[in-house]
């Protein structure tokens, strides 16, 4: 089964980190390789520009990819978006220095650098606007200080960039994150049992985040206060101890929560503690 994964950018390093908590873990020979093995003996990490994974995938030549929304949305072709990631949040706007919004406004036509061709084409034309895009790979922000064209539709994470070049935020068009995506077909694949486990592992990964186990030993007497006052997923795993009238109490809680959560259980009778961290929770 093969795995389509950025090979630059800033969605390769966390995409590197989600597969190997998960247990996909690469098996570099050669970084410039463009396959590469994994722990996992039946899965091959394919390295490509992100913008062409969606292609890459919907043509069947990966079974699965890890990819921009944006680029998806771009792409316009049919694949199934399995997951939504927890890194790589951008937002895709229409920006231009605020001598342009007037043009705008008065239905002037104006020219438009970006890269996302399609987007920036559907957004224009559902909004009205006059506009010549201008087609570019490269930074779109420089664009209209360099007299190349007079807004841009473009990818922004927190805007800095555009203030710096003396643009501003006119519209945000699309919200965007990395995303697992697979072939339309993947379930009459040979390779769908592969899939299938690869998705289950990946969201465990996605479920662990920002939560922590608690272990703790509960006298008799405590234990129904203790599980009154105590937060669970579903309800609170629990054992009898061997030594007479003590039972441990097994939980999962959120990060945030933790403080308060350890406070309540030692004011309700709970001792010895522990706090462990959680790789993943297959639900």
């Amino acid at each position: 089964m093969k795995l389509a994964i950025p090979n630059k950018g800033r969605l390769l390093e966390p995409t590197i980190s989600l597969l190997t908590f998960a247990g996909i873990k690469p098996q570099y020979g050669n970084e410039r390789s463009l396959m590469i093995p994994t722990s996992w003996e039946n899965i091959l990490l394919v390295s490509v520009r992100t913008e062409d994974i969606p292609s890459i995938v919907a043509a069947g030549a990966a079974e699965l990819g890890i990819t921009g929304r944006d680029y998806v949305v771009e792409s316009e072709v049919e694949v199934e978006e399995m997951l939504e990631l927890d890194y790589g949040k951008a937002k895709i706007v229409f920006a231009a220095p605020p001598s342009i919004e007037e043009k705008v406004q008065k239905g002037e036509e104006i020219r438009v650098a970006t890269k996302y061709y399609n987007i920036a084409s559907y957004y224009l034309s559902k909004k009205g606007i006059k506009a010549k895009i201008v087609r570019i790979s490269g930074a779109a922000e420089v664009m209209p200080s360099l007299g190349a064209a007079d807004a841009i539709v473009d990818v922004t994470s927190t805007g800095t960039t555009l203030k710096i070049h003396g643009l501003k935020v006119l519209d945000t068009i699309l919200e965007s994150s990395a995303v697992l995506i697979a072939n339309k077909q993947w379930r009459l694949s040979e390779e769908s049992e592969t899939i299938g486990l690869v998705i289950t592992m990946i969201k465990g990964v996605l479920a662990a985040k920002g939560k922590k186990l608690l272990l703790m030993n509960v006298r008799d007497e405590d234990l129904e206060k203790v599980i009154r006052n105590v937060p669970s997923m579903k309800s609170p795993a629990i054992t009898r101890q061997k030594e007479e009238n003590l039972w441990e109490v097994i939980t999962v809680v959120n990060e945030e929560n933790l403080p308060e959560v350890i406070a309540k259980a030692k004011s309700s009778g709970a001792s010895d503690i522990l706090v462990v961290n959680i790789e993943k929770v297959i639900y």
